[in-house]
């Protein structure tokens, strides 16, 4: 096992990570930038270490400090949590250049699921079910256009190193292609220094759903069950659960034995997220994220595996925790991500919280680094905490929820709980009857059927 863990990283994951390591009798690094010296992840670490002012580039993104911290303070371990350097392939390297262990993949699968492209090329060898769409990169010229006329309109142009939305343009007709080409060319460019992009094809409602994997690196894999992340905004993920409301136990199986057998012949480790659209029955991979998810305590609540602590202890050398067998979902999960921001039109809202009470009870679970006092920073994204409750059925958990929320108070800035508390009487969402459209849909007074 380690003996002391770098935390690279902020707000709650750094703290989730710092309770993993405790519970595990590991020693801590906090680092932070001069805006975060006061966050509580800081607080309460054995040891912490200013990297840099506040923009990322000059902290939470800068190696060099990076490695100057760890070297100061012992660490023989890095965790990079999730956002900033947790997908970062050169990052592992150097980590391991300098013989420290990096609590995550092995480099190349960061490299290989980082590259989208390559991804797909990747996942449909390894027999994962794909969406149609190019084999490669495009160009805006007529090899483009019959590419996307075999498809078929419409077609989402992205980007291939793209994420987060950024890079991804959708093209209903012929008319609209050689815009939505150069247009997202030009944001991949800005957004990820590579102006690569592909096509695929455009599904019309597709429910977004993931499926959570746990690999040893040695040939052996098991997944946990999927997270329904279908309610989104600008392709962001607004609301998450589990299990889905759509799938059966057989689909399920089906879709997670796929993806668990792919995973051990890559002799993936660690924890990974397989991301699909599914529609009409039918799943299509679109990417896989090679770190903690947000999301991930909605996976914790339905199957009783604390997946931070297992990614550290596997890292380590660790074992998977069970068998596939073994692994039994329990009940149901839902976390909202409130956010500082205003609730209708989703403006920033940093500042001091005023005023912070968070709900409590069976079943209910804050992931929060914030506090009454607390200033909200304007360097970062804007997540106050997530609230995720648990029930014994989806109706209970609903329940729960709408409890939850009415007891949440957090005052001195705008967030999103009053759009959450709309969300949880809404009966499309009542019925489980959304797909990745619908939030933006309701959000823009429109019909959403």
């Amino acid at each position: 096992m380690f003996d002391k863990i770098l935390i690279a990283n902020r707000g709650e994951i750094a703290l989730r990570i710092l309770r993993a390591c405790k519970e595990l009798g590991i020693s801590t690094v906090a680092v932070h930038s001069t805006a975060d010296a006061d966050a509580m992840h800081v607080r309460l670490a054995d040891e912490s270490v200013c990297i840099g002012p506040p923009p990322s580039k000059d902290s939470y993104l800068n190696i060099p400090a990076l490695l100057a911290a760890c070297e100061i303070t012992g660490a023989d371990a890095v965790h990079p949590g999730y956002g900033f350097l947790s997908e970062n392939a050169r990052f592992a390297e150097i980590l391991s250049d300098h013989n420290l262990h990096f609590i995550g993949p092995k480099a190349e699968h960061i490299r290989l699921m980082g590259d989208k492209i390559e991804a797909k090329k990747t996942a449909k060898r390894l027999g994962i079910p794909v969406v149609p769409g190019s084999d490669g990169a495009v160009t805006p010229d007529q090899d483009a256009m019959a590419i996307a006329k075999g498809i078929g309109f419409p077609v989402l142009v992205k980007a291939a190193a793209g994420g987060g939305g950024r890079g991804m343009k959708v093209a209903h007709t012929e008319a609209d292609l050689q815009l939505a080409l150069t247009t997202a060319a030009n944001e991949a460019k800005s957004a990820f220094g590579d102006a690569s992009v592909y096509l695929e094809k455009y599904l019309q409602k597709p429910r977004h759903i993931e499926i959570q994997v746990l690999g040893d690196g040695r040939g052996g894999a098991i997944h946990l069950g999927e997270r329904d992340c279908s309610l989104q905004r600008r392709h962001q993920k607004v609301w998450e659960e589990g299990p889905s409301p759509v799938l059966d136990a057989a689909a399920r199986a089906k879709i997670g034995n796929t993806v668990a057998k792919a995973m051990q012949e890559l002799k993936y480790i660690g924890v990974g997220t397989v991301e699909f659209l599914y529609e009409d029955g039918e799943f299509y991979f679109i990417e896989m994220n090679t770190r903690i998810q947000v999301e991930h305590p909605v996976t914790e609540m339905i199957t009783g595996i604390d997946l931070v602590l297992e990614q550290i202890r596997i890292a380590a050398g660790g074992d998977l925790p069970m068998t596939q067998d073994a692994v039994v979902i329990n009940g149901h999960s839902i976390e909202c991500r409130v956010n500082a921001e205003n609730p209708v039109s989703f403006r920033p809202s940093p500042g001091k919280i005023q005023q912070y009470h968070p709900p409590g009870g069976l079943g209910v679970r804050i992931d929060s680094a914030v506090y009454q006092g607390y200033v909200i920073p304007p360097y970062y994204d804007s997540l106050v905490g997530k609230l995720i409750v648990h029930g014994k059925s989806r109706v209970e958990c609903l329940m729960r929820l709408r409890r939850a929320l009415d007891e949440m108070v957090v005052d001195g800035i705008e967030t999103t709980l009053p759009l959450f508390r709309a969300l949880v009487r809404e009966p499309a969402i009542i019925d489980g009857d959304y797909h990745i459209h619908w939030l933006e849909q309701y959000l823009a007074g429109q019909k959403t059927d």
